[in-house]
């Protein structure tokens, strides 16, 4: 019976574990990013090769929340993600 609770914790344990690997990993990520556009901003360098010419107008005309929307229906990223990315233009 004993054995019986031990093979219910090693994989709750190995879940845990992974999880929390992948969110350190995540965040590392996410460092590794702002540390990059801090570089990028540095140095003056313009990122927007390949963005939608009508995404740029609209963050220009301060038109963020349509920019957001259209950037995530061509790509298909998430909120997090399209606000970030037309944030940084």
């Amino acid at each position: 019976m004993d054995n019986y609770w031990f093979l219910c914790f090693i994989p709750l344990a190995i879940l845990l574990f992974s999880r929390t690997g992948s969110q350190a990993v995540e965040l590392r990520l996410q460092r590794v990013e702002r540390k990059l556009d801090a570089i990028i901003n540095h140095l003056g360098i313009v990122m927007n090769s390949g963005v939608d010419p009508q995404i740029i107008e609209l963050v220009q005309a301060g038109k963020k929340i349509e920019a957001i929307k259209l950037y995530r229906e061509s790509t298909g990223v998430g909120l997090k993600e399209a606000k970030d990315f037309v944030e940084s233009l």
